[in-house]
């Protein structure tokens, strides 16, 4: 009879960051006890980190490590996100609300949105659907709590992320995997060596001539992939002609407004972030560089601060797109090592947490079976994609035509699976989706309705449901909300009593 396979002995993690720390943490609760888990980082090599904005999936993350909440507000700066407000995108002068979570409450077997979408196109429901968001009712007065967990309450109907400092996020998460066995190395990979039988990766070697060996890699040294593309070629699709941002010029400033909310705004050649932390508000310009310089780039988002700077800006460059195998031989490439989303959707450590979370749930032994490479890259590949759509509508739905890009992205040819979807919609008033989309049917409804996708009429269900007093039930449900919302603290307030982080050292 033939031994089985052993568990993994060894895994070596190249790069820190988001990416490299989440990585080690997760991995550490998990299989620290009996796995050594290394992780290699030059503090000579910069980091992306920005203000980060993240998806509620993030708490899950959270959640899991066992991390209390208050305790990871408070060491990352953090605050609080209900959502994304997006400016100029349908056309100038003219905004709407992505909110994390349903809109209204549910009254009738037929969904809230259908009987909304009725009312509104018989001209008996006036104003957008984002008035029947409990996410923007508390954003735009500047409110938060928690939501309740009885389902009955309009509180229960929203949802919550975190806005924090990424580079205080990885060290908070070093601290916890150190805690938990998982061994730094100091040093710049400069070489990369592979078996000759099979090509797996043995080892790498450091700058210092150190040698550290292992029998699974995980590739978190960003957007060079010095593992999975510099070492084993694992190639790259582009999705520049569908996404054609591949710049950001970054800079904090002063914080401003303490919004619990993301702002993004459309400009000439792109889109300008604003990310409200305690102790800054984190600022940047994703442009278009066929379609603006550097230069104008940085004037342009240096104009449009709401406080002074407090660094010189420095400048990204990226191209959107992924990795055609993101598990290759044995190693598995995460964050930007496997691709780049434009963060227009905050889903950055998303693809980061759900790269580490798939990866555990398919971890190999020393067999290293290369059905589970072929399933983990085939539930990878169709993550990006979805995302990649919904990014995707954000620009081909904008009616504006004032400069170049946005031209160019009215013209461009999308996705058959993004215009089905559309056409869908625009007929009907309904809503396709796969069962693991990322984002679910009111984030389509916020971009749809936001940015002037208009049904020609209602799902024929709810034309049919004359008998439910819509009016009434809807009326209801704003002063429910209105009524929530006017006893909640402001978000200063909130973070004030449950989690302020102390001022920075200098």
């Amino acid at each position: 009879m033939t031994a089985a396979p052993a568990p993994l002995k060894s895994i070596v993690i190249v790069g820190g960051g988001s990416a490299g720390w989440m990585t080690a943490a997760a991995l550490a609760k998990a299989v620290g006890e009996t796995c050594a888990i290394t992780l290699i980082e030059s503090e000579a090599i910069g980091t992306v980190g920005v203000g980060e904005a993240t998806i509620p999936p993030i708490r899950n993350f959270n959640q899991r490590l066992g991390i209390d909440e208050a305790t990871f507000v408070r060491e990352t700066q953090g605050s609080f996100k209900l959502g994304i407000e997006f400016v100029d995108w349908g056309r100038l002068g003219h905004s709407y609300f992505h909110p994390f979570g349903q809109y209204g409450a549910e009254f009738d077997s037929v969904p809230f949105y259908h009987h909304w979408m009725r009312a509104h196109l018989a001209g008996e429901m006036h104003g957008p659907i984002d008035d029947f968001s409990m996410c923007w009712a508390m954003a735009k007065a500047g409110k938060f709590a928690h939501p309740s967990p009885d389902r009955r309450l309009i509180q229960s109907t929203f949802d919550y992320a975190y806005h924090f400092d990424a580079g205080l996020y990885a060290a908070f998460l070093r601290r916890y995997a150190e805690q938990r066995g998982v061994r730094r190395v100091e040093g710049k990979v400069v070489d990369v060596s592979l078996r000759g039988e099979d090509g797996f990766i043995e080892a790498v070697t450091l700058d210092d001539g150190a040698r550290i060996a292992g029998e699974f890699f995980i590739d978190c040294s960003g957007f060079r992939g010095l593992l999975i593309e510099e070492a084993l070629h694992a190639g790259y699709d582009n999705w520049q002609h569908w996404l054609p941002c591949d710049r950001a010029v970054a800079v904090p400033s002063e914080r401003g407004a303490f919004t619990p909310f993301t702002r993004s705004t459309a400009r000439v050649a792109g889109w300008q972030w604003r990310i409200p932390l305690q102790h800054r508000t984190g600022n940047g310009y994703v442009h278009c560089s066929q379609f603006v310089s550097e230069d104008e780039a940085t004037e342009t988002l240096l104009a449009n601060l709401e406080g002074k700077p407090l660094a010189d800006p420095r400048t990204l460059r990226f191209v959107t797109g992924k990795r055609r195998a993101f598990w290759q031989k044995n190693c598995v490439a995460i964050g930007l090592s496997a691709g780049f989303m434009e963060p227009l959707e905050s889903t950055s450590l998303h693809l980061i947490q759900y790269g580490i979370l798939r990866l555990l749930a398919l971890l190999p032994d020393t067999a290293m079976s290369p059905l589970l490479a072929r399933e983990y890259n085939a539930q990878t590949a169709r993550e990006y994609e979805l995302i990649r759509d919904f990014l995707i509508l954000h620009y081909k739905a904008s009616e504006r035509d004032d400069s170049q890009l946005w031209r160019y992205c009215a013209a461009m040819p999308i996705p058959d699976s993004l215009q089905y979807k559309i056409d869908h919609f625009r007929a009907h008033g309904t809503l396709v989706a796969e069962p693991q989309e990322l984002f679910a049917n009111p984030s389509w409804i916020a971009v749809y309705l936001g940015q002037g996708i208009v049904p020609a009429r209602a799902p024929a269900l709810a034309q049919m449901r004359g008998s439910v007093p819509v009016a009434e039930r809807l009326g209801q449900i704003r002063k429910a909300m209105d009524d929530a919302v006017a006893v909640m603290p402001s978000h200063g307030d909130f973070i004030a009593r449950h989690c302020a982080a102390p001022p920075l050292s200098a």
